[in-house]
């Protein structure tokens, strides 16, 4: 079995050498450079990389992935997609391998995409960028997924695992303007919808981002219950920074009735509860999110979601109401779950001074 790494790249020379490294058990790496100013070429062909230099212009990322597929050699059995910024962790070739099914299109593997302060992992899902040669292009100008021309068959790879360990200066100031045309090309792709809306949430564009993951809504294959809970989460946190308060609320309840097994919904709405200082309901909301114990592997789960934070709210809310020894408990699960987190030792000392 032939197994090819692809990629494309821009000025990641301090990143080449670790990539390299990761993607040595590889049979060939093969890398489109979009014009790089520094050595990432030069360094990527003297560590063994096959580099072809090629500007895109106009830019789109599935443009530049498409151009890099077509760098592999046709006698590949398996590609494997990645970015310089990411590590495939030892012993992903003989996890492939062993997993790979006849018949297969496409390998789902764990992709860890940012980790918290202390090293534990943050956002992680499951991945789908190792394929069959031969079936599939590249679509959309960013956040770009593989179109098949072939029935689609996943199979799951157990001890595969890509991790993301981006440069924190690097622009993502182009975004917004592919994603702006992603939906202009593809106006009822309910994904990069979702997406488009988001941004202007990360931007604070709160009416565009409001209007964008409602229209995200009401598309008829706007269909997956994750998805669909993030968006109206999004639109709370903007309804929250335009002082619609109760306007909030309500998406958030939706959120909760759309997606039941996610903890994500009821941790906004526990900590808006506490905001306001409800805690008998900030007390309901925590201890539902924590009867919830398996994560999804989906992008729109929330790392604090599954860390100290709904410990903490439920710690404040028992002690707010007189339940002082299991808000110890609380903040005390807190604190295994954040250990260096000093907000939560000072709630602790608090708690042992007797302070309401």
């Amino acid at each position: 079995m032939r197994i090819y790494v692809y990629a494309i790249a821009k000025d990641e020379e301090r990143f080449a050498r670790r990539w390299m490294a990761s993607m040595a058990e590889a049979d060939g790496v093969y890398v489109l450079d979009t014009g790089s100013s520094d050595g990432t070429a030069a360094l990527l062909e003297a560590l063994g990389a096959h580099v072809t230099v090629q500007q895109v212009e106009p830019w789109r990322f599935d443009t530049a992935r498409n151009m890099s597929m077509a760098l592999v050699p046709p006698d590949g059995d398996i590609l494997v997609c990645t970015d310089l910024d990411e590590v495939l962790l030892p012993g992903w070739r003989a996890a492939l391998e062993a997993a790979w099914e006849p018949g297969c299109t496409t390998a789902r593997y764990e992709y860890v995409w940012s980790f918290n302060a202390d090293g534990s992992d943050g956002v992680k899902f499951l991945y789908e960028k190792v394929h069959r040669p031969g079936i599939c292009r590249w679509t959309h100008p960013v956040h770009e997924v593989l179109a098949y021309d072939v029935p689609v068959k996943y199979c799951f790879v157990p001890g595969m695992r890509l991790e993301h360990h981006p440069d924190p200066d690097k622009s993502r100031a182009d975004y917004l303007r592919l994603l702006e045309l992603s939906v202009a090309e593809a106006p009822q792709d309910d994904r990069n919808r979702h997406y488009l809306g988001r941004e202007y949430m990360f931007r604070g564009r709160w009416d565009e981002a409001i209007e964008t993951l409602k229209a995200h809504l009401s598309l008829p294959t706007a269909t997956w219950d994750a998805e669909r809970a993030a968006s109206m989460r999004y639109i709370a946190r903007c309804l929250m920074e335009k002082g619609d308060r109760e306007g909030a609320e309500l998406w958030l309840l939706r959120a909760c009735f759309e997606a039941p097994k996610q903890r994500e919904p009821l941790v906004e709405l526990a900590r808006l509860m506490a905001s306001e200082g409800r805690w008998p309901e900030c007390e309901r909301c925590c201890r539902r999110a924590l009867d919830i114990t398996e994560r999804d592997l989906t992008y729109t789960t929330s790392p604090e979601a599954w860390g100290a934070l709904p410990w903490r709210l439920l710690a404040a809310a028992c002690w707010r109401q007189g339940q002082r020894k299991w808000a110890r408990n609380c903040a005390l699960r807190a604190l295994e779950l954040e250990p260096g987190n000093d907000d939560i030792r000072r709630e602790l000392a608090k708690m042992a001074g007797n302070e309401p």
